[in-house]
């Protein structure tokens, strides 16, 4: 039987509340006039994946908690309105929030709330394996709790992914993710030594690939054991904002992964997802589209 999902997304489902500012770090002072305005909409992390993907033309399918409120109203909204199935296990803690504060250079700082999850929440282990059964490959957010959720993919025999964000190559709470994973994303911002850092997650764990991204400087792969340097793909149009630019590097890279390209190849199609990503503002939902994409790979 043929797979019914090319990505089964776990985790990252939740609302931003998007504040652009004149400068980060932000000057302490008792008020600030904010243009071009303050704005809440859906979407974090594999809510950004999810469209992603999407919008290159896979099958996705997102599954995450939710709670019963105005946040989970607007996470169910996208994905309606998008046509992107999910399911949404019930959060009595309600739905996942950040606040980001974005600057004019389009660079972002992000507040957590970390209120929204209970260190007993699961998703459920017999719907998790039925729908990696039916799933070419899984994409597992570091949010809790997808944690708990490894195993039972490891054992469904799909290929993982997952994306560290900023780790610091120290914290223990990374470590599950980054040992399970085929192919690991994470951002190079907070490590002092990129190559170490990806040499020890292959060594300790499963991954064939993984991946740092560093914005402007590119990206630093590991495939086969040899260390590449992707260059930067030139944006489109002018840089407004970094948010997302992560989700869309990945979105981008297992689009070309699964169809068979080689890993260097693969990260120069996020490359230019991630660039393409940066030049849309954060409060709306505008990720690159597959002929957009092949037509800038080239």
């Amino acid at each position: 039987m043929s797979p019914e999902i090319d990505v089964l997304v776990l985790g990252g489902a939740g609302v931003d509340t998007v504040v652009h500012v004149p400068e980060l770090p932000l000057p302490f002072a008792d008020s600030y006039m904010i243009r071009p305005g303050i704005q809440t909409r859906a979407g974090q992390t594999g809510d950004f994946l999810a469209l992603g993907l999407h919008a290159l033309g896979l099958r996705v399918h997102h599954l995450d908690l939710l709670g019963d409120d105005v946040e989970g109203g607007l996470v169910r909204a996208l994905h309606a309105e998008h046509g992107i199935p999910l399911t949404a296990i019930p959060q009595p803690a309600g739905t996942k929030r950040a606040v980001n504060l974005v600057d004019p250079l389009g660079r972002r700082l992000s507040l957590y709330d970390d209120t929204r999850s209970a260190p007993d929440d699961r998703l459920p282990e017999p719907l998790v394996r039925e729908l990696a059964a039916v799933s070419r490959h899984a994409h597992v957010s570091i949010t809790h709790p997808c944690a708990s959720a490894l195993p039972a993919l490891r054992e469904s025999g799909v290929t993982l992914s997952t994306d560290l964000h900023d780790w610091d190559g120290v914290n223990p709470y990374h470590e599950p993710f980054a040992h399970a994973g085929d192919v690991v994303f994470l951002s190079a911002a907070r490590l002092a030594d990129p190559e170490a850092v990806l040499r020890r997650i292959a060594e300790r764990g499963r991954a064939s690939v993984v991946v740092a991204t560093a914005g402007a400087d590119g990206a630093h792969l590991l495939a086969d054991d040899v260390l590449h340097h992707v260059p930067a793909a030139a944006p489109p149009a002018p840089v407004v904002d970094s948010n997302g630019a992560g989700d869309a590097f990945a979105a981008g890279f297992l689009h070309a992964w699964l169809a068979g390209e080689s890993p260097l190849r693969a990260a120069h199609h996020g490359a230019v997802a991630g660039a393409h990503a940066c030049t849309v503002p954060s409060t709306t939902h505008a990720p690159i589209t597959r002929g957009q994409l092949l037509q800038r790979v080239g």
